[in-house]
């Protein structure tokens, strides 16, 4: 395993928080492969902590673009739709980083055609349910 990996973990903040309580144990899991930038995204004050620190949206954006500069991975959860997560994926790809989506097909919802079409050889997407995520996983970050 390597502890020192720097890990970017996308999930939907203002398009629903509905799967706080999934994005959190999935964090907890990559912590264990390194560094998780973006650990807050899985706080469920996420909105509020945002407005308490008093970061302009401009603020957000550079500091998540800085993170991005810096992973060596993004892990998205792509079920619940979300812009921000679309565009993060998209600067990831930009950055030639490694991607990991992560889509619930037994939510209802449908995945975008640009994500699960973008496969390739950075680019992995991966239907799946909670109890696949260990092994998805260490399958990239072992």
């Amino acid at each position: 395993m390597s502890g020192n990996r720097m890990i970017y973990f996308a999930g939907s903040i203002t398009g629903g928080r509905q799967d706080a309580d999934l994005y959190f144990r999935i964090v907890a899991q990559l912590k264990s492969y390194g560094t998780v930038l973006t650990e807050h995204v899985a706080s469920p004050t996420v909105e509020a902590d945002e407005d308490a620190a008093g970061l302009t949206d401009v603020q957000i954006h550079d500091q998540d673009m800085d993170w991005l500069k810096q992973c060596d991975v993004l892990v998205a959860e792509v079920t619940q739709p979300s812009l921000g997560v679309g565009y993060e994926i998209g600067r990831a790809v930009s950055l030639n980083k490694l991607i990991i989506c992560l889509f619930r097909p037994d939510s209802g919802k449908k995945i975008s055609a640009m994500i699960s079409g973008a496969v390739g050889e950075n680019f992995h997407v991966y239907n799946y349910t909670e109890d696949q995520v260990p092994d998805i996983l260490a399958k990239h970050l072992k």
